[in-house]
């Protein structure tokens, strides 16, 4: 057997492994309860981690080149998977472009909660210059970050954690937008190669996401801005998916109208 048919085996194999685990109903549930611990309880594991390691660098290359551009990442690789999807199964350019405008509800709510989250740290901070002795002197005349920061001096604010917030809704957006592809395959629907490598790619993103928001949570912010900043991913979350998505003048939730068409036998290539 070549090379080429054992790798063609092992991406079939662990797609149709994966796609089963993201579209458990159950699992799903409990992932939900996985994200909500991971956030509450994750900040006890700093007491038995190596406070040295490459994670606990804010600059280490993983945070760098994929956590400060989770939306672009998670809009890269899961964009692929519902054009991919979308327009196989429907043929239809204005049913993929609804099913794709999910992403720019997503990206609308990046930019907006990185403005929420600046104008929450404004109006709760207060300027600060620091003094020998390792202590802050605050700064009544300094009213805002901008002018406080430009003079030199600290701003003190309630900083709610974007990354936290962030990867949160990635990963949950993900583990929702991925489980429609086991009724794909279960409908038959041509899933050559190079659209379970999309998949896969997905999965690997999701399970990357996991474990940044776990190195975040351990490592980075303070307890209260980490689970604010969870606690709003999540209601964005429900607020699109779970509420706004099930309405009629909406992009419609993952899936919807996709599996009226079914093909006569699957297709592994």
């Amino acid at each position: 057997m070549s090379p080429l048919c054992v790798l063609r085996g092992l991406v079939i194999f662990w797609s149709e492994q994966c796609s089963r685990v993201l579209a458990s109903g159950c699992l799903r549930r409990v992932y939900h309860l996985w994200v909500a611990a991971l956030v509450i309880f994750g900040p006890l594991l700093q007491y038995y981690v190596n406070p040295r390691t490459i994670f606990a660098n804010h600059r280490n290359f993983f945070n760098i080149k994929f956590v400060q551009s989770a939306w672009g990442w998670t809009c890269l690789l899961l964009g692929g998977h519902i054009l991919l999807t979308t327009y196989i199964s429907t043929g239809s350019v204005p049913s993929t472009l609804r099913h794709l405008s999910r992403l720019l509800v997503g990206g609308a709510v990046w930019a907006g909660s990185g403005h929420l989250f600046l104008l929450i740290e404004d109006v709760t901070g207060s300027c600060f210059q620091p003094v020998p002795g390792g202590r802050l002197l605050l700064l009544p005349d300094l009213l805002d970050k901008r002018s406080c920061e430009g003079a030199g001096h600290r701003w003190r604010g309630y900083d709610v954690s974007g990354h936290t917030f962030m990867l949160t809704y990635c990963c949950l957006t993900i583990a929702e937008e991925a489980a429609v592809f086991r009724r794909f395959l279960e409908r038959g629907g041509p899933a050559g190669v190079p659209l379970r490598v999309v998949f896969l790619l997905n999965v690997a993103l999701l399970a990357l996401w996991n474990f940044m928001l776990l190195c975040t949570v351990v490592y980075f912010h303070e307890y209260s801005h980490k689970v604010v900043g969870a606690a709003l991913g999540t209601l964005c979350w429900h607020l699109t998916y779970r509420r706004w998505y099930r309405s009629r003048w909406s992009p419609g939730r993952p899936g919807q109208g996709l599996f009226h068409r079914t093909w006569d036998a699957p297709k592994a290539d």
